[in-house]
């Protein structure tokens, strides 16, 4: 009887370390994080972060009265691969309405009534303006303002995030403190300092500025 009772006794000992064995060998094949593995993890998710950031398009946005600006706009979207957002009054500006020297014109007006300068615009929304991360904005240089049209959309657009370049046209009349007037008008995004082209500026000249910016 004693030796039954060893013999039983060893058995169930024989099985408690094996079963104790296989637990511990299923818990040492439990995957743990090292500290190696969680910095190849943080690098791999920042590394998604950044790319996510950087990804965005480039926007060129611009009002133009005789075609000028719109040609400068043209030079950029080709340089740059960006799209192309026109800002239109719902009223176009005629030749006759753009005669500054002309007391009776619509411009001449609108200068000497700046109530008068709240333009109407087709549309202040760009489709998956969400999408940009850099916005071009493009406008003539009126009594050495931003022609007042560009107002309505600086108004109506949350510019937050976006890094924004502003350029204009003159024969004449510099940038003065356009960009600046403008950005106070945003109230948000990270204005650069902006950029005068005279008329019939070339190309080249346009891709120079757009290498120099570094974007």
């Amino acid at each position: 009887m004693k030796k039954i009772t060893t013999i039983f006794m060893s058995l169930m000992l024989i099985f408690s370390l094996t079963a104790c064995g296989n637990s511990k060998q299923a818990e040492n094949t439990t995957p743990m994080p090292s500290s190696e593995q969680e910095r190849e993890t943080t690098s791999a998710l920042a590394g998604s972060e950044k790319t996510k950031g950087t990804n965005g398009k480039t926007l060129v946005v611009y009002f133009s009265a005789t075609g000028n600006t719109e040609e400068v706009a043209n030079y950029i979207a080709a340089a740059t691969g960006a799209e192309l957002f026109e800002i239109e009054p719902v009223e176009p500006y005629s030749k006759e309405d753009l005669d500054w020297r002309n007391e009776d014109s619509r411009v001449f007006y609108e200068h000497d009534h700046p109530d008068a300068r709240d333009v109407e615009l087709v549309t202040t929304t760009v489709p998956d303006w969400a999408s940009y991360d850099t916005v071009y904005l493009g406008y003539p240089i009126w009594w050495g303002n931003a022609a007042w049209p560009v107002d309505g959309f600086i108004e109506g657009t949350d510019f937050t995030g976006k890094t924004v370049v502003p350029f204009c046209t003159s024969s004449s009349s510099g940038l003065g403190e356009s960009d600046e007037l403008l950005k106070k008008l945003a109230g948000t995004g990270n204005w650069l300092a902006g950029e005068r082209f005279q008329l019939n500026s070339s190309e080249e000249t346009v891709k120079a500025w757009i290498e120099d910016l570094g974007l």
